[in-house]
């Protein structure tokens, strides 16, 4: 009974990501106290390795601000635990690092802190000359400043001591054997305890038999430090699964478990909330089926909790004021600069859309009943011609998610389908949820099998085509239903989990597109046994049955797979090994609008024709240039790609329609026979009269040097409207034809870029590509970027 009275169970703050604001950490006490949780571990950034300020004393105003937090956490019933990491840096034998230490716990000990941890992970095990001298041991060193630090502190009832062995594959050569592990356990004072990650930093499971030769050597019961839910090594990844692979009984061998969580303040309401069931769980006297823990229950009960939580109007207040921090683990936009606020309590309307790393939004004027829809982020210039687009689906004739298959909780609201979907695709660092594994799954399956709907195809029988196309329609309504998850986040009322998971969402949107249109491409238009199909098709033999978390076990760390869910889809890419073309940081305006790229059908000639043909009136101030037949830039543009290869061409639509498109050719050298053939023979019988414009055509042709074409033998042509405000799905239209090009066995590609389009160059300059030809030593104007694939 004495055992569960004081067994620690709470939550580490994040030690990478940007520190949580006041409000957040307000919540988080409320959270913990409802839900029976005990102790909550404050690493200030200062204090941290990142800065070595362990030596400095607070000043007046950063001591009021940690007062204020201890008495917070104090008036929620909850044990405040202060840790400082003095190891990078102290000479364990100075007296006067010592007093610095001693000066700097008094201080917060001052201030009602009445728990403290002192971390010594992470840092080199080697001695300075003086403390080689001062000590037998790295460990004797350590042990000896802890030692002298708790008593200092009057041996108070909770002291943790962090190891720099703190797991079990750390420990040399083994934790039965390690000399460290030994001196610690023989020499550290008995009322200390000692943190324990388990057997890997981050363990997929934690064992009775592994958890009591840990506490032999120790000889005191470990505190686990977890680090299941901790994403700061990974800035694709994000868990929002159950407390799971701990069994509550493990208690009986644990002084304690502290949960170190996602970095991100709003993606650990499920963990915490699954924490404390397990708690609550291995603190029942009697056992039944109610009472067990179980994680799936467990799951299901804090998703329902976090429905409300989720679809309540909060400000994006939740994120620190503090612009001096920056979060180091991620690339995306720092929003820590945001003006902190509460909750709301009353419903409002849906919020504006504005920069996320922005401390307020801009203006956005309202929309009078009777005004024409305009497209976020469109600013008409004198003499532009208005964009009149017909709405069509989004989905590429499948129509709508939110009336096709109800998915969507509907404007502002996520539904429970749609959290379910969020948290399987980002579940846990060993395991994904059951969309994760049904996405990669049937992804592996329709790349393995894409044979049997090629487009030279002789031998498929009929019910193997129609199995290949029903798992295929799957996968794409799945992506689909990814896509509106977005649309969803982005759209809803509370700003505050948008900002925290908008970077997560989006970049699995963007993968889940390029799959999409991957998959819809390949019936029919993917060759089979081209010279690299199967290099491609074989290119992650780590996932061949199987998803690449189930094949790392229990003796990987799961950083040995970067990207998550979305770095596994990237991988069974054609090009999923180029890092360049997958990782950017997400657009500064998030936008709900729901886009979707496919590939090119006949009856969009039209809908493309009069976008070029806007986008050329656009750059000549409305002009026509004498081009009197409706046809001519169509044609000049897009019209032999569309005649010759149109399998290499892919559409992207939003909901008001075709808003860009990108055009491929495979190899430039037998496509400009082609079109010397059958191409400019149409083009004069159907422009007789005009003699110049055939002219014009020809030229447009081009002709490119051989060393050029050797290594770049494929070509692209990418035209999207100016007013996108999601400039990132123009990144992954490209992305869609290079993996189209590459699956068919093109080993380079370029493209031409006028010399004054600087935004187009740096464009793709971002993406990979190098400038290889200028306008000076060619009889053409453009500027030739190239790279290989």
């Amino acid at each position: 009974m004495e055992e569960k009275q004081h067994f620690i169970c709470g939550v580490v703050e994040g030690f990478y990501g940007r520190p949580w604001s006041m409000d957040q950490r307000r919540i988080l006490f409320q959270w913990m106290q409802d839900w029976g949780l005990n102790t909550y571990l404050y690493g200030p950034k200062d204090d941290l390795k990142h800065r070595l300020l362990w030596r400095e004393v607070y000043s007046p105003e950063e001591e009021g601000q940690l007062r204020t937090l201890i008495k917070e956490a104090q008036s929620r019933g909850l044990r405040f635990v202060y840790a400082l990491s003095p190891g990078q840096d102290i000479v364990f034998s100075s007296p006067c690092d010592l007093t610095l230490l001693k000066r700097k716990l008094r201080q917060v000990s001052d201030l009602g802190c009445q728990a403290f941890a002192i971390l010594f992970d992470d840092i080199d095990h080697s001695l300075c000359q003086a403390d080689s001298e001062a000590f037998s041991s790295f460990a004797h060193a350590q042990v000896t400043v802890t030692n002298e630090m708790y008593r200092f502190l009057g041996e108070p009832p909770v002291f943790l001591f962090c190891p720099t062995e703190y797991c079990g594959s750390l420990c040399s050569p083994s934790v039965q054997k390690s000399p460290y592990l030994q001196t610690v356990g023989e020499d550290l004072l008995p009322n200390i305890t000692v943190i324990w990650t388990g057997n890997k930093v981050i363990s997929r499971k934690l064992s009775v038999d592994r958890l009591a030769e840990v506490e032999s050597v120790l000889q005191r019961p470990p505190l686990i430090w977890d680090n299941l839910h901790a994403n700061d090594y990974d800035s694709r990844r994000l868990f929002l699964g159950p407390f799971k692979g701990r069994e509550p009984w493990l208690r009986g061998h644990l002084r304690g478990l502290l949960l170190n969580p996602n970095c991100e303040f709003e993606a650990n309401y499920i963990p915490l909330h699954t924490l404390a069931s397990w708690y609550r769980a291995g603190s029942q006297e009697t056992k039944d089926e109610e009472t067990d823990y179980c994680p799936d229950r467990a799951l299901s009960a804090a998703l329902h909790d976090w429905m409300e939580e989720l679809n309540q109007p909060l400000q994006a207040g939740r994120q620190s004021a503090r612009a001096d921090h920056r979060c180091s683990r991620s690339k995306t936009p720092d929003r820590s600069d945001c003006t902190s606020t509460f909750r709301g309590t009353s419903m409002v309307e849906k919020l504006p859309v504005f920069p996320l790393n922005s401390s307020s939004p801009p203006p956005s004027p309202t929309k009078g009943k009777g005004e024409s829809e305009v497209r976020e982020g469109e600013k008409r210039q004198p003499g532009q011609v208005p964009a009149s687009r017909p709405a069509v689906p989004a989905g590429g004739g499948h129509g709508p998610k939110a009336q096709g298959r109800g998915l969507s909780g509907g404007k502002g609201l996520l539904s429970e389908a749609q959290v379910r979907l969020l948290v399987g695709l980002h579940y846990l660092p060993h395991e994904h949820g059951p969309s994760a594994q049904k996405l990669i799954q049937d992804l592996t399956w329709l790349k393995s099998n894409c044979h049997l709907v090629s487009a030279n195809s002789k031998k498929s029988t009929p019910h193997k085509v129609d199995e290949w196309r029903d798992r295929a329609s799957g996968f794409l309504s799945l992506c689909e239903d990814i896509a509106q998850l977005h649309c969803s986040v982005v759209g809803g009322a509370n700003r505050a989990v948008l900002y925290d998971l908008y970077p997560y969402v989006w970049d699995l949107r963007n993968m889940a597109l390029v799959a999409k249109a991957f998959v819809c491409w390949l019936d029919g238009r993917v060759l089979n046994d081209s010279a690299t199909l199967a290099s491609w098709r074989n290119c992650f033999h780590l996932c061949g049955k199987t998803t690449g978390t189930e094949l790392l076990g229990e003796e990987s760390e799961p950083w040995v797979l970067k990207g998550g869910v979305s770095g596994e889809v990237q991988m069974l890419l054609p090009i999923g090994g180029s890092g360049e073309l997958f990782t950017h940081p997400p657009p500064l305006f998030p936008t709900s609008r729901l886009y979707n790229i496919r590939p090119y059908r006949s009856k969009d000639k039209v809908e493309l024709y009069r976008m070029v043909r806007q986008l050329h009136l656009r750059s000549q101030c409305g002009q026509d240039s004498g081009a009197s037949h409706p046809d001519v830039v169509g044609d000049r543009c897009l019209g032999s790609c569309l005649a010759l290869c149109p399998e290499y061409s892919f559409i992207l639509e939003d909901e008001l329609g075709v808003c860009g498109c990108i055009l491929g050719i495979l190899d430039v050298r037998s496509f400009a026979k082609r079109c010397q053939a059958s191409w400019l023979p149409a083009m004069r019988d159907k422009y007789l009269p005009k003699g110049d414009l055939i002219k014009l055509m020809e030229e447009d042709q081009g002709e490119y040097p051989d060393s050029l074409l050797y290594h770049f033998p494929s070509q692209l042509r990418l035209d999207t409207l100016p007013e996108l405000v999601d400039v990132s799905v123009t990144r992954t239209l490209l992305v869609t034809l290079l993996v189209a090009l590459k699956a068919n066995g093109s080993q380079g590609v370029f493209c031409e870029v006028q010399p004054t389009d600087r935004q187009r160059l740096e464009f793709l300059t971002k993406l990979g590509f190098l400038e290889i030809l200028r306008g000076e030593a060619r009889s053409r104007e453009g500027v030739v970027m190239a790279r290989l694939l």
